[in-house]
């Protein structure tokens, strides 16, 4: 039988939808408050997630729909940032790094920014129409720094 109430209720097969998920390793590297402070900043936002990189893995994120889902995207959006990356070694650009990924959709701005020795990234999805780019790239910036002062 198909309840679709039960959906809503916490732990019942649904992904934790408007709260923070974390792993044991999101304490250590202050992951969990990278995501706090984003929330706290941009509290319209649609997801947040801080992964470490290359291995794909999500230390902790935040979603407030269902269909955004840090753990089904992760290893592609590391992926990305390693295609990038091997980009700018075969155009001789090695003195250069990524630092930030911009998609632009067309209801959503999707922002990814690698944090200092390419181990971690935070990755934020905003409403395009609800949020302004350049505050959403501040906060991102302050919160790469905050996860590396809890190391």
């Amino acid at each position: 039988m198909n309840l679709p109430f039960l959906r809503h209720l916490p732990g019942l097969g649904s992904r934790p939808i408007c709260r923070i998920v974390s792993t044991a390793a999101a304490s250590a590297t202050g992951a969990e408050a990278a995501i706090q402070h984003l929330l706290a900043e941009l509290p319209e936002l649609l997801m947040a997630a801080v992964i470490a990189h290359p291995s794909g893995q999500v230390l902790a994120s935040y979603t407030t729909e269902a269909r955004l889902w840090a753990g089904n995207a992760a290893a592609a959006w590391s992926a990305m940032v390693q295609q990038l990356q091997a980009a700018q070694d075969a155009q001789d650009q090695r003195h250069e790094h990524v630092e930030e990924v911009l998609t632009s959709l067309a209801s959503q701005q999707h922002l990814l920014r690698l944090a200092p020795g390419n181990q971690y990234f935070l990755y934020l999805a905003t409403d395009s129409h609800d949020s302004n780019l350049a505050l959403a790239r501040e906060v991102m910036r302050q919160s790469i720094d905050l996860l590396f002062v809890e190391l």
